[in-house]
């Protein structure tokens, strides 16, 4: 694969990460019992997955890694704070307000 491959890899798999995130969320908010639906369960992390190898190939690929080049520490700074964030969203024992707040954050994150 070349680095126009790598890429549009990545970020088909950012895309569908972030909108699987939103729709867990809002189904969440709705307070729909989504954790029933296997799918909704297990797709996430075989997206997260692909999402995470092909970070670190581009990474690799191109020579900029974290703690050295540091638009790229930014970025794995903010997916930290996303995933910290994103947990309290997705949180059974949150309140909706509070999740609702997190999830603003949380995308925030990734903007």
């Amino acid at each position: 694969m070349d680095y126009l491959d790598i890429r549009t890899l990545h970020v088909t798999r950012v895309v569908l990460s972030i909108s699987l995130f939103v729709l867990r969320s809002a189904l969440q908010l709705a307070g729909i019992k989504w954790r029933q639906q296997k799918w909704l369960r297990i797709t996430p992390h075989l997206i997260d997955t692909v999402l995470l190898g092909s970070a670190l190939w581009l990474s690799m690929l191109l020579h900029q890694y974290p703690f050295v080049n540091a638009w790229l520490t930014a970025k794995l700074l903010a997916l930290l704070a996303y995933i910290a964030i994103g947990r309290e969203v997705l949180s059974e024992k949150a309140s909706r307000r509070r999740s609702a707040l997190a999830l603003g954050a949380a995308l925030t994150c990734v903007t």
